[in-house]
């Protein structure tokens, strides 16, 4: 497992806030769930789909007929 150094500021506001929360029992813990949410973020955001402007054309095209713009 790999180390890694947190001014100490921040550790005891992770201290604190493991305290008020039964979620969390370590401040190891309430790091290690805070990381793998920013990880799961970022590849959420790789994983959208990206229209490409004729698509893009194409829905509006197809809203339009629909009435909805």
């Amino acid at each position: 497992m790999a180390q890694i150094e947190i001014p100490d500021e921040i550790y005891r506001e992770i201290e604190r806030r493991v305290r008020e929360s039964e979620e969390f029992e370590s401040v190891e813990e309430y790091v290690n769930f805070v990381l793998e949410e920013l990880l799961k973020e970022d590849e959420e955001e790789e994983e959208e789909p990206v229209m490409s402007e004729e698509e893009e054309e194409m829905v509006k095209e197809r809203l339009r007929g629909l009435g909805y713009l």
